[in-house]
């Protein structure tokens, strides 16, 4: 693999790891800053799905910046965001300074959740697209696992640790700050604003196999009349179908509730304090290594073989998980620990390594700055309703009602992915957008 395109993709992938560790970061404080703030499970999911509202702004407004500005330009401000966010969570003094810095720290995962998978698939190649952009999500479950981990580390240095697990994020914001200015446009970027001898530079620069083809093939799928491209037209029908149902269903297999909740999930069931931030720990590294086993398989199966195993796993293993809250004898603490890990890996195996990938594929080079915001939109709306709503539900139905309810979601996303879904495995974008655009 050419030297030049794995750095621009590891040093992108950078803001997918900040995505990663500010997602699950909170899910170590929330017995912390709830007694500090005097959080009610109100208040609770408030500060929690705060960020998640970050998120859907984030996600919805950095289209239109992103074609303005280039992908490089956004994915520095995403930096900037992350950086300013650590600080102000570690240094709150008040709730609402917590919450102000939380919002931002969500425009930041939502920016960077559209950007930098699409990013890496403008430059990536359509033999290594999938791989190239699982790397983000690989990033993505990394920094989770970093953010488990850091919680483990720091839960008893004192009364000041959940500042500590804010505010260790300012580190690696900096570092990817700084290496953005590295890195190449994109080059599908360059072309859609005419700076062709730029783009053809960085065709060569990151390895393309021809690089007039590449230019001709990009120039030929933006020609159109001119004006403003209009995103709901009929011809994108499909392809805007299929990325908002995969953004609705992705969230509504529940993985969220596990990443913001995964300690208070696991000390309700009968764990300890530290016994539920190693079992958190546990639950980054499965979502880890079946993350890295899915990058091996997701240009060679397919995407959509990969979905319907997950959907099937994780039907099966939230099935078990709610059983233990209906009959914890049956299904004891072990084993329903072992049903969250098992549930974990079916997620991160099909829809976490496929997601965002799908996104940054299935929509037109004419509409994909826009189409893959408005799909990540979608994702992150249900994300924090699901946040907002969970320690509510999880107090009036308990973890049997809302665990199960996730595992019967699963069956019409089996339909979906199994009826509806294309297969976009090894096709380039511009041969992909002749398939999706129904004229």
């Amino acid at each position: 693999m050419n030297r030049n395109l794995l750095f621009a993709t590891v040093v992108s992938a950078l803001g997918s790891l900040l995505f990663g560790f500010d997602t699950a970061v909170i899910s170590g404080t929330t017995r912390f800053i709830s007694a500090y703030f005097s959080l009610t499970d109100a208040t609770l999911g408030i500060t929690v799905s705060i960020a998640l509202l970050g998120t859907v702004v984030g996600s919805i407004i950095t289209g239109k910046p992103g074609d303005l500005w280039g992908r490089r330009a956004m994915l520095k401000i995403c930096a900037l965001l992350y950086l300013i966010s650590a600080l102000g969570s570690a240094l709150a003094g008040g709730w609402y300074t917590l919450l102000i810095s939380r919002f931002v720290g969500g425009l930041a995962i939502g920016a960077s959740s559209v950007m930098a998978p699409m990013y890496i698939a403008e430059i990536a190649p359509a033999r290594l697209r999938g791989r190239l952009v699982a790397t983000s999500q690989f990033n993505i479950v990394l920094g989770i696992l970093v953010a488990f981990f850091s919680n483990y580390l720091l839960v008893d240095i004192g009364d000041a640790n959940w500042r500590w697990m804010f505010g260790v994020v300012a580190i690696p914001s900096a570092i990817f700050l700084v290496l953005m200015f590295v890195v190449p446009e994109s080059p599908r970027w360059l072309v859609k604003m005419n700076r062709l001898d730029k783009a053809r530079a960085v065709f060569e620069r990151v390895g393309a196999e021809n690089v007039e083809s590449e230019l001709r093939d990009v120039i030929e799928s933006l020609k159109e009349a001119h004006g403003r491209t209009k995103l709901w037209q009929r011809k994108y029908a499909f392809a805007l179908t299929c990325g908002l149902a995969l953004g609705f269903f992705g969230q509504l297999t529940g993985i969220n509730v596990i990443m913001y909740y995964a300690p208070m999930i696991f000390e309700k069931a009968g764990s300890s304090t530290n016994g539920a931030m190693l079992q958190a720990v546990a639950v980054g590294v499965t979502n880890m290594v079946f993350t890295i086993l899915a990058m091996f398989f997701i240009d060679k199966f397919g995407r959509k073989p990969l979905l319907l195993i997950g959907a099937v796993g994780m039907c099966l293993s939230l099935a078990g998980t709610a059983l233990h809250y209906y009959n914890g004898e049956l299904i004891g603490n072990g084993a329903m620990v072992g049903f969250v890990l098992a549930y974990v890996a079916f997620f991160a195996f099909s829809v976490g390594a496929v997601i965002w990938v799908f996104f940054s594929e299935i929509f037109p080079n004419k509409i994909r700055s826009e189409g893959q915001a408005l799909a990540s939109f979608m994702d992150w709306v249900v994300n924090a309703i699901i946040g907002l709503l969970f320690p509510i539900a999880l107090t009036a139905f308990g973890g049997g009602g809302v665990f199960m309810f996730f595992a019967v979601i699963m069956i019409p996303f089996f339909f979906f992915v199994w009826k509806v879904m294309p297969e976009t495995k090894g096709i380039s974008l511009e041969e992909l957008e002749k398939i999706v655009v129904r004229e």
